[in-house]
């Protein structure tokens, strides 16, 4: 029977280590030393598998948002090779740690091909895993990069002169939440439909802004775009989480899309974060959102991942 164990004080932040794999190691490693200096983990959320010798064999940490106590996701979620069943005793371990400090669900992001910091290399065994320990795939996603060489980018294109963005700072939250609403009503994001279904549009609405706003970021950043006609028609939530700058949510309104709307939100907000320090920037979409793939695509991201994402309810 594997035995599972909050990993010790000296085994942090390295917990696995892969002999031979120097970029991975001193990637996870910082990655680690990272999340704990935020509070996005703590040393108590780190799960490890013992092996043979004592030490860490396989690993798995529970991470939070910075200043909040319950775990939302799980992260460095690594499977001793010769012990594939240690993998599913360390997710029930970590499941049955978030709930007990009041999680009524857990994520993890399965990303292939494999890179930093998370390294998540043999991604069909992974998911067979994370299957069997009870995750359900809620999301077939696609993760875009773009790298940026200063505060303002020569290869940036202009901001959409059919555009006329104005803040959160001056609209406050209910002109955003509406938006939001009648988007959602109509997306194709797989999630976020599921979201509309089981709380309404509306309620889905809130907590897609409520949860957004979890980020780092500043009112002056969040816009609504509208059109020449004065109604709304698009909405750009840049922000930072704690590794990285990122589109943190773009939507076009129904009535505008196949403008080519998206592409300009996706480079307003590219600009914005931009001006204010960014030199890398991540995306997500559904990849059944062929539109905001190409608007990606056409502020000059590019498709770095496939990205899974699970959940498991507690």
């Amino acid at each position: 029977m594997t035995s599972v164990r909050t990993a010790r004080p000296e085994e942090l932040p390295a917990l696995v280590e892969h002999p031979g794999d120097a970029e991975r190691n001193t990637a996870t490693r910082v990655y680690l030393e990272r999340l704990l200096d935020s509070g996005c983990t703590r040393p108590e959320w780190c799960l490890v598998a013992e092996g043979a010798d004592g030490r860490p064999a396989g690993s798995v940490v529970l991470w939070t948002l910075p200043g909040q106590t319950v775990p939302l996701a799980l992260v460095l979620f690594e499977v001793p090779v010769d012990a594939p069943d240690a993998g599913t005793a360390l997710l029930d371990a970590a499941a049955a740690k978030a709930a007990e400090l009041g999680a009524t669900e857990l994520e993890h992001v399965l990303d292939s091909p494999a890179q930093p910091p998370q390294f998540q290399r043999d991604p069909e065994q992974r998911g067979a895993l994370l299957r069997k320990a009870g995750f359900q795939v809620v999301r077939d996603g696609r993760r875009f990069r773009r790298l940026l060489s200063g505060a303002a980018p020569a290869d940036l294109p202009a901001d959409d002169p059919r555009l006329t963005f104005r803040t959160l700072s001056e609209l406050g939250p209910e002109p955003f939440v509406e938006v939001l609403r009648d988007l959602l009503a109509d997306t194709a994001d797989a999630r976020l439909a599921a979201d509309v279904r089981q709380h309404g549009a509306r309620r889905a609405a809130e907590l897609l802004f409520e949860e957004t706003a979890e980020l780092r970021h500043e009112p002056g950043w969040w816009e609504l775009g509208y059109d020449a006609d004065g109604t709304p028609a698009v909405i750009s939530l840049p922000a930072e989480n704690p590794s990285v700058p990122v589109i943190g949510f773009v939507g076009v309104a129904p009535a505008h899309r196949g403008k080519g709307y998206a592409t300009s939100a996706v480079v307003r907000g590219t600009r914005i974060l931009a001006a204010h320090g960014a030199t890398e920037i991540r995306g997500d979409c559904d990849a059944a959102n062929t539109a905001m793939a190409k608007a990606f695509r056409s502020a000059d991201y590019e498709n770095v991942a496939d990205r899974l994402e699970f959940i498991r309810p507690l």
